[in-house]
């Protein structure tokens, strides 16, 4: 087995023995230094040895298998395949497609062919009959080929297993081993995982021969050419405007956004559309042949965002993402690093931005234990920081315009002017103002309601009365008092920072000796009510449960109604003991 580490002394392409034409390419490319997968897998396979390379995503793999196997091709046999590559989706079919006929440009007489479910039969088989000596497929629309023999696979000398790991993960393992059994023995075999399960393991164990095994190790799992940040926000509407937010104060070029569902790619694209952004959904219900016109539309500039599920965006490599953001954590940590390794990609710099709900800061601390990062906290851009953008923008768009030829505007302005007294500016700030129609180009900040005095009531002792909870705000108590040493100011340093509520949200805080009383927003949500439960003030557990309703009962004087004495005449004495249990049963159950 040989490791490699990031920090690996580079070499140059012309030094691992790559023929003239392929030098040429790569020269096209702006490729002068491998990478260190490159480096390392290059000449073992050059030597036609066979390889097992464990690399993350965005490390370069698609070039450490291409360029050494375009090396050894025939390109005069154009009748059947010499190559054969098998993804786990058709978009990173698609990629690796391209990768090869970008790569092998050069070659005389190249073809290479990728083979996915959701294209026409006819198409795939004009090619074949053609011939093709690359093809890239996917399992299923392979084996459908060699079940009906329209892929001759006697010449195959160059087998490659991309993306292992996530071929195990959607269930392909044993059509992997049903192709295996079917092409050509004698055959130069390359497997690529980021990870390596025990399966994976076992197929390399059993139909690899004495492979070179290169694992490249890194620091981070992720390119340190992102830059990753996130910002504290909760459900869609809310989620929705601070998405618009960030796109107005950053400078992206290409975005990618990633949401969890299909249905969510579409209900976020067509509100991003109705913004007037350039944007379009991308997941496995869309019709492949629009799936690819879609990431054509990206790469061209015609689109400028796209919302995709993890599975459609798989694979997916286009030079102009600069933002990938994630409007949804992903439930899985390596879908994380999926996900934002679609930027950052060949030494460019990249921006990743992650929206999590309060209760989801587990799931980001995970993320990065895994990604070994500390993933920095961004605050929502302000009005002031949004008005400063569009301001340069649309100074930005009269530059634009003043490129162009505006004779025929200047001739009419200048007869508007010698017809009518007006100031030339006051002409353009009326042009201006007929081109932004009545949507104001500058936003207007929020009233800021004055903020109420400090309500923390400290008393002295809990036969006291208390006034009731103002309008909107439901009464907790907790386990920590002033015997403790508990003062107001920890216990709201405690709720805001656990449960994400402003402080200004925090209402009166009584004190007792041995428990205290704090006054939330009412109808707190239960997974924000678990977090606090598990709060600690003063080396002592918070235990917040809502008040009892009879703990909060007043007469007009101010004092408390008293219980001392049970036998005091009561109207409500008069119902039934089947009501009055019910009512005892009723005011004792949590209130969550």
């Amino acid at each position: 087995m040989v490791s490699k580490s990031d920090i690996t002394t580079p070499c140059s392409f012309t030094e691992l023995g790559l023929t003239p034409p392929l030098l040429h390419s790569l020269d096209d490319a702006g490729y002068k230094i491998p990478t260190p997968i490159q480096a390392e897998m290059i000449p073992h396979m050059m030597a036609g040895r066979d390889v097992i390379g464990q690399a993350q995503t965005g490390t370069g793999k698609t070039a450490a298998f291409a360029l050494p196997l375009l090396a050894g091709l025939d390109t005069g046999k154009t009748k059947s395949p010499q190559v054969l590559v098998l993804t786990p989706t058709r978009e990173l079919a698609i990629q690796v497609a391209e990768s090869f006929k970008s790569y092998g440009k050069h070659l005389k007489n190249l073809r290479v062919l990728p083979v996915f479910g959701g294209q026409d039969y006819s198409i795939q088989l004009k090619q074949l009959r053609r011939g093709v000596q690359v093809v890239v497929g996917t399992p299923g629309r392979i084996m459908d080929h060699i079940r009906q023999n329209n892929l001759d696979l006697k010449n195959l000398s160059g087998f490659i297993l991309d993306e292992a790991d996530e071929m195990l993960k959607m269930g392909f393992i044993d059509d992997i081993e049903w192709i295996l059994k079917h092409i050509p023995s004698k055959r130069q075999t390359a497997l690529f995982s980021a990870t390596m399960p025990r399966t994976i393991r076992q197929i390399a164990q059993k139909y690899l021969h004495d492979p070179i095994e290169i694992t490249i190790k890194t620091k981070t799992v992720t390119a340190n050419t992102i830059n990753q940040r996130y910002l504290i926000t909760n459900g869609f509407s809310k989620k929705f405007d601070a998405l618009c937010k960030v796109m107005e104060t950053e400078s992206f070029d290409g975005m990618l956004i990633f949401v969890r569902t299909k249905v969510q790619t579409v209900e976020l694209a067509e509100k991003l559309a109705h913004r007037g952004y350039g944007c379009a959904a991308l997941n496995g219900d869309i019709q492949q042949s629009q799936r690819i016109r879609t990431v054509e539309q990206l790469k061209s500039k015609k689109l400028d965002i796209l919302v995709a599920t993890d599975v459609a965006a798989r694979g997916l490599d286009v030079t102009r993402i600069s933002h990938v953001v994630n409007f949804d954590i992903p439930f899985d940590n390596e879908a994380y690093i999926h996900r934002i390794g679609r930027t950052g990609r060949a030494g460019r710099k990249g921006e990743a931005i992650l929206f999590v709900n309060p209760q989801e800061r587990a799931m980001l601390r995970s993320i990065e234990r895994l990604t070994k990062q500390k993933i920095e906290r961004m605050e929502l851009p302000t009005v002031k920081a949004i008005n400063l953008k569009r301001v340069d923008k649309f100074k930005e768009n009269i530059n634009t315009a003043l490129q162009k030829d505006i004779s025929f505007y200047k001739d009419l302005i200048n007869s508007y002017l010698a017809d009518n007294e007006a100031a030339p500016e006051d002409v353009a700030a009326a042009l201006a103002s007929i081109v932004q129609g009545d949507s104001p180009l500058l936003l207007t900040e929020p009233k800021v309601q004055p903020r109420q005095k400090k309500r923390n009531t400290t008393v002295s002792h809990s036969n006291h009365a208390q006034l009731p909870p103002e309008e909107g705000m439901e009464r907790y108590r907790i386990e920590v008092g002033k015997n403790h040493g508990v003062k107001p100011g920890n216990i709201v340093g405690a709720i805001a920072n656990e449960a994400d509520i402003s402080s200004s949200h925090i209402g009166r805080i009584t004190l007792f000796d041995n428990h205290s009383t704090v006054d939330l927003p009412f109808g707190m949500p239960t997974d924000i009510f678990r977090l606090l439960k598990k709060v600690w003030i003063n080396n002592r557990p918070l235990k917040i449960q809502k008040t009892a309703a009879d703990e909060n009962r007043f007469i007009e004087n101010g004092k408390k109604e008293s219980r001392k004495n049970p036998q005091q005449k009561n109207p409500q004495r008069k119902r039934s003991k089947r009501i009055k249990g019910q009512q005892r049963k009723h005011s004792a159950r949590p209130m969550l």
